[in-house]
């Protein structure tokens, strides 16, 4: 059962997944009603999930799930897992490229390789207060209350 995603309740669970360009208006067109009969027909073990999905800053695909109505199973995460790569192929980008960081600098979400990341540190270009867009939030009042956040504040803290 679909839910708006501003309607979520803070402790639905979340899976952010980060596209390794940003989306062009006409793609994010052709896949938002993708995304809403994904979530409408999303299902774990013949019960309908409670859910919803949305792109954020023109290249994070956030699927969510109310997990208090219907937990999402090991086969549901798999058919969202399969879905997402379906739009990559569709859209021709990637969704599944962890050594991508994003930061928000100056209005704009700018990408760093990982392998970049102790020299950009060093340099200056990301500081501890640099806004990281974390994609190992999980829940979605975390979302709305500190994404992005602060590097300091997340997994990549040990760089400070």
């Amino acid at each position: 059962m679909y839910i708006p995603f501003d309607q979520l309740p803070p402790h639905a669970r979340l899976w952010i997944y980060q596209a390794d360009r940003a989306l062009t208006e006409a793609e994010q067109s052709e896949i938002k009603p993708l995304l809403e009969r994904f979530a409408t027909d999303w299902s774990s073990h013949g019960a309908g999930l409670q859910a919803s999905a949305s792109l954020l800053h023109d290249r994070f695909l956030v699927l969510a799930n109310n997990e208090t109505v219907t937990a999402a199973s090991g086969c549901s995460i798999d058919k969202s897992v399969s879905f997402v790569r379906e739009l990559e192929q569709r859209l021709g980008v990637s969704f599944f490229d962890r050594t991508q960081l994003a930061f928000l600098q100056s209005g704009e979400v700018k990408v760093v390789a990982m392998s970049e990341l102790k020299n950009k540190v060093a340099s200056g270009d990301i500081e501890a207060n640099t806004l990281y867009f974390d994609t190992l939030v999980n829940n979605y009042g975390e979302l709305q209350e500190a994404w992005p956040r602060p590097v300091q504040n997340t997994w990549l803290s040990k760089y400070f």
